[in-house]
């Protein structure tokens, strides 16, 4: 047991040797630098061999020749490298994990940012109608007042209740616009970009939904950059509008392509399809097919919004559905200048 004890005794040397240099040196330090690891791990290897070698001699009284010490120097040169590899293959991992995790990041922003600004578009169309409706309340109020009447004071608190919602819609709508700018450095994106961004949030939702949905994707022609908040706020949408018209499992098809002056998306899936007589119902605010377990509608709300943005932006949405062939489709149609010069 001895013997055997102190046999082994110098192997301990060594590793805590190597361990107690790695410390010193403070390696961490120099992950940025692989190559200035190797000669530091190789500098270590060799004083933790000579420690070894020193402490078997002091109890075996054995030597080890010159050509030992150049075999040791050699193998601690080769291992070294053998280490770079490993420790490039973790950073290599690691940088890959934080790219991927950074990906998924801009893609929740890029995704949120561009509901946001779908919002805004509703609350400053808000924002206008409170602005008429106080106006037609004050001239209400002017045309009673002549009139002695005792409703004129009801009329001109209305029109300061409004006035106060129109303000409170302008400090919202200030407060998103200054997250907007702030959370992306630029609004522009290729089509290719837009389009994976939208794909790749729409496979977690289906996932979540646990429906089986295969996507189809077809981009014609060159296209320049748009501005990624609006297209991707519509297309986004109208994905997950086609996913949760699929019952189980089924496909997504998106054809993007572009003419001279617009840019054309076409959104299909093979759900069961929409009865024709509801064809017109379906962008009226309020109108919905989409009940929870409990039998609760959803506020209908989606296709509304979508529409009105289109128009607002000067272009046309325009809805087929073929429920023997199990078909619907959405077309939108946008004016490229108008897109990119909207922020």
């Amino acid at each position: 047991m001895i013997e055997e004890f102190f046999y082994h005794l110098p192997v301990f040397f060594y590793y805590f040797v190597y361990g107690l240099f790695f410390y010193l040196f403070k390696t961490k330090k120099f992950y940025n630098k692989p190559v200035f690891i190797v000669f530091i791990g190789m500098m270590i290897e060799n004083i933790a061999n000579v420690t070894e070698v020193s402490i078997r001699h002091y109890f075996s009284t054995e030597w080890i020749s010159l050509n030992n010490f150049l075999i040791i120097f050699l193998i601690s040169f080769v291992r070294s490298f053998f280490v770079l590899g490993f420790f490039n293959f973790f950073l290599l991992r690691e940088a890959n994990i934080t790219e991927a995790f950074q990906r998924n990041r801009n893609e929740e922003m890029l995704v949120l940012v561009s509901d946001l600004f779908v919002e805004m578009v509703q609350l400053k169309k808000s924002m206008k109608n409170a602005e008429n409706t106080t106006k037609a309340c004050y001239d209400l109020y002017r045309n009673l007042a002549k009139e002695n009447n005792q409703y004129a004071k009801t009329a001109l608190n209305i029109a300061g209740e409004i006035h106060e919602i129109k303000k409170d819609h302008q400090r919202i709508y200030s407060g998103l616009s200054r997250l907007k700018v702030k959370k992306l450095s630029t609004d522009l994106l290729t089509i290719e970009e837009i389009i994976d961004v939208a794909i790749q949030c729409n496979r977690r939702y289906a996932k979540m939904l646990e429906k089986d949905i295969h996507f189809e994707i077809n981009i014609l022609g060159e296209h320049p950059p748009y501005n990624c908040f609006i297209v991707l706020s519509l297309i986004n949408n109208l994905i997950t509008n086609s996913i949760e018209a699929i019952q189980e499992s089924g496909t997504v098809t998106i054809l993007v392509e572009k003419d001279e002056q617009n840019v054309i998306f076409k959104v299909q899936n093979n759900g069961p399809g929409i009865p024709e007589n509801k064809l017109t119902l379906v962008f009226e605010p309020g109108y919905t097919t989409k009940y929870d377990l409990s039998g609760i509608a959803s506020n209908g709300i989606g296709l509304s919004h979508i529409k009105e943005v289109i128009e607002g932006l000067n272009g046309k949405i325009n809805l087929t559905s073929n429920q023997k062939q199990k078909q619907t489709t959405f077309l939108i149609q946008l004016p490229i200048n108008t897109i990119n010069s909207t922020g």
